[in-house]
């Protein structure tokens, strides 16, 4: 017999905001709860950016609302309006940023069950 799982339902309102910093919050979805990904939906305000960073698993992010421009380490950065997502590879060190006076929504998605951020500056820094 098969067995029968229980879908998990997670209404984005209804969740707890964690500070990003006085620019940004995050509202994590799933993640450190038996789910294999870790994601959730980040707000961010003109002017935000994250600090030079890496994951050691793959980062998705999808962009819901405004425009955001992400740089990889040895390329150029690029822009990213609603509907668009990018896949950064593991160990990859990048920064995003809020692009635009609009603010920014996106959906996070780690390959990873915990999210695990290596900051290399906490300056906001262009790799």
């Amino acid at each position: 017999m098969r067995p029968q799982p229980t879908a998990t339902v997670v209404r984005v309102a209804e969740v707890e905001p964690t500070a990003f910093g006085p620019l940004s919050e995050y509202r994590r979805l799933t993640g450190q709860d038996g789910h294999p990904i870790f994601s959730g939906v980040q707000t961010c305000q003109p002017g935000y950016s994250t600090p030079l960073h890496w994951h050691p698993y793959v980062e998705s992010l999808f962009v819901l609302e405004g425009t955001m421009e992400a740089e990889l380490e040895g390329q150029p950065p690029v822009h990213l309006h609603p509907g668009d997502m990018i896949a950064i590879p593991a160990c990859a060190t990048h920064v995003f940023r809020t692009y635009g006076d609009q603010t920014l929504r996106l959906l996070g998605i780690h390959a990873s069950p915990t999210r695990i951020v290596n900051v290399i500056s906490d300056e906001s820094a262009t790799p």
